[in-house]
């Protein structure tokens, strides 16, 4: 057996909730279509403010998955 091989790609998740919640939705959409994702990595945190408030938590990620 070999040693795998790895693609990464990079998504923005969002969330009304929380950024933890936005993160899960960027996996739960990836894992649709890609197959194989190992790992992810939280590239940026960032949010959207209307009136004083947090409207919309933003979290970009990086998802690794294996090459077949």
């Amino acid at each position: 057996m070999t040693d795998p091989v790895y693609k990464k790609i990079e998504l923005v998740g969002t969330s009304s909730t929380s950024f933890s919640e936005a993160a899960a939705s960027a996996i739960a959409k990836a894992g649709q279509t890609v197959r194989n994702m190992s790992w992810f990595e939280v590239v940026e945190q960032r949010g959207h403010i209307a009136d004083g408030k947090v409207q919309q938590y933003q979290v970009t990620v990086s998802i690794g998955f294996r090459v077949e």
